[in-house]
């Protein structure tokens, strides 16, 4: 079995694990346990919680003490036993631990795949950036697929979503341990500070003016992220409130309306080297921010009927949007940094995406839309909300164009040492 099979089997499940329960825990909360939906926001939150310290912590340990595919399939061992556990749980205050438990164990992951597939990827001297994007969209075929599993098999109310995560968790992780060694580079002879003994040595990139600007508006477009993964599906909901379009297929099945978004994510993924090696990071990053202007822009005029065009415009869009700032982020942080801090370095951006950028978007889009678009009876005012987030997003692209100074060179990156 090649190398580049096994770091797709890697990728497929570890994608596959997450879609089985991430959008259907709220069919889970309200029809198979009866819970109201006040509690039901803060389940969300716990994501960005859990990625605001754990893949940087993890990334520090894969980096220092512990051979990252080890760290990687322990994770997945535990993110298991607490999935397998969320069925017992019987009211909406424990669901919220047990949630954030699993995913303790499940955001660092995230990075820690991406480090052990550069890690081995460099071994055979291949090019990262052409050899890394048709590995990694496997991992969105794996979400697909289990969003298929999931509801061809009825389970989108069940508690089975867990049980199949579970076995999946655990047969990664058994998988995970026979993947090839990625021990810590890191020389305990070397001479260290007191930060690097600690393994802190990664936040030192952000005295790099490049790197930490880089990290800033990460933080940002993961907030642009968190907005679109909180509020679409409940944007299409919202429509069977009409009569107009309460029995079209958007509203019926928004779900699979919204996996367009990652049908997309596939495209947009295998065409990331020919962007990087042709425009470069800054160019590809103002790409995304535009995607996330025209993204959350054709919601604001879209609608299930005459309007469905602009949504499933929407929907193709995203795959450039997520893709070329998330997997083309990695990518930069990968060929910027030393290999030494490798993990801890792919944990910091994941800290300031899926931690920060989060956490800061759910918490300020929850307060405008409260104050500014939400109407005496609960209704919302859609147009606006998602007007405001295309302006939000453009005001980040141009401010990233005048501030970052990045001068884009024939192979890609430079790696710094």
């Amino acid at each position: 079995m090649s190398i580049r099979f096994r770091l797709i089997i890697m990728n497929f499940l570890q994608f596959f694990i997450w879609a089985c329960w991430l959008l259907t825990i709220g069919a889970y909360w309200f029809q198979n346990k009866g819970w109201s939906g006040a509690e039901f926001g803060a389940i969300f939150s716990t994501m960005g919680i859990a990625s605001l310290f754990m893949p940087t912590l993890t990334g520090i340990i894969a980096d220092k003490w512990v051979s990252a595919e080890k760290l990687y399939a322990i994770l997945h061992l535990l993110g298991a036993a607490a999935l397998i556990y969320i069925p017992e749980v019987n009211n909406p205050s424990d669901f919220f631990w047990v949630i954030l438990l699993v995913v303790i164990f499940y955001m660092p992951t995230l990075a820690l795949s991406n480090s052990i597939a550069y890690t081995i990827l460099t071994r055979t001297q291949t090019d990262i950036v052409d050899d890394f994007p048709p590995i990694r969209v496997w991992g969105t075929v794996g979400f697909v697929v289990a969003l298929w599993v999931v509801s061809l098999t009825h389970n989108e109310t069940s508690a089975n979503q867990f049980y199949i995560a579970a076995g999946a968790a655990i047969t990664l992780a058994i998988y995970s341990f026979t993947l090839p060694n990625c021990p810590p580079l890191a020389k305990e002879t070397d001479k260290k500070t007191f930060g690097e003994l600690l393994g802190l040595n990664a936040f030192l990139l952000f005295k790099d003016s490049k790197i930490a600007l880089f990290f800033i508006f990460s933080m940002f477009l993961g907030a642009a992220l968190q907005l679109t993964n909180a509020y679409g599906d409940t944007f299409l909901h919202d429509f069977a409130t009409a009569d107009a379009y309460k029995d079209t297929i958007a509203v019926k099945y928004p779900a699979i309306i919204m996996s367009i978004s990652q049908i997309s994510e596939t495209l947009f993924i295998l065409a990331i080297p020919f962007f990087l090696k042709r425009f470069g990071i800054k160019q590809v990053m103002l790409f995304s921010m535009i995607a996330w202007v025209l993204r959350f822009g054709l919601f604001a005029y879209g609608n299930p009927g005459s309007g469905l065009w602009m949504i499933i415009l929407s929907c193709i869009v995203y795959g450039m949007a997520f893709d070329f700032f998330n997997i083309s982020g990695s990518l930069f942080i990968e060929t910027y940094t030393s290999p030494k801090i490798r993990a801890s370095a792919q944990g910091l951006f994941m800290m300031m995406v899926n931690g920060f950028g989060a956490v800061s978007g759910s918490l300020i889009s929850g307060f405008i839309i409260q104050a500014y678009f939400t109407q005496a009876d609960g209704t919302k005012e859609w147009p606006g909300i998602w007007l405001t987030f295309a302006a939000y997003s453009l005001v980040v692209a141009v401010l990233f164009a005048v501030l970052f100074k990045h001068k884009h060179e024939k192979n890609i990156e430079v790696r710094k040492h």
